[in-house]
């Protein structure tokens, strides 16, 4: 619990969740020093993504060529690693940055930023002090309400194609 390496499953994932890792991505990592932040070095972080990315191939059914679907509960446990409020919102904080690094926010991305808020009852309000834009905002409200249609059971396109 509120490890380095838990820390590291979470921002690995957001960076990921989008379907791959994104050079504007990784660019927010370097530029703010995430890794070191985190406490851990570069190979370390590294084998770090490399599991996670194991994890998420062994969790495919197989049935979306392509496509990795990971269910909200998997995605709950990863987030439950991190009990420290304090923590919490940093990591949302850093979660926020990375998935706006494109200036787009996938489902994928929604989906986990949904999943952060409710896991760790926080609000966008409660980090206020995060730049957000104006279309991730936006984009994130309406995901959220485009959420609560679905069953919570719906399994979640954790790697899309971008085709």
């Amino acid at each position: 619990m509120n490890s380095p390496e838990a820390m590291a499953r979470i921002v690995a994932l957001s960076m990921l969740v989008d379907g791959g890792l994104d050079k504007s991505e990784l660019d927010v990592v370097h530029r703010y020093g995430i890794v070191e932040r985190l406490g851990l070095s570069e190979e370390q972080f590294e084998k770090i993504v490399h599991h996670l990315c194991e994890d998420m191939l062994q969790c495919a059914d197989g049935s979306h060529y392509g496509q990795i679907e990971m269910a909200n509960p998997a995605i709950d446990s990863i987030l439950e690693e991190i009990q420290d409020p304090q923590l919490r919102k940093q990591l949302l904080r850093i979660m926020l940055a990375i998935v706006d690094a494109d200036d787009r926010l996938s489902d994928g991305e929604a989906v986990l930023i949904d999943r952060a808020l409710q896991c760790w009852t926080l609000d966008l309000v409660a980090i206020s002090d995060t730049p957000l834009s104006a279309q991730l905002s936006s984009e994130l409200e309406h995901h959220q309400m485009q959420q609560r249609d679905y069953s919570a059971s719906k399994p979640v396109n954790i790697l899309e194609t971008h085709y």
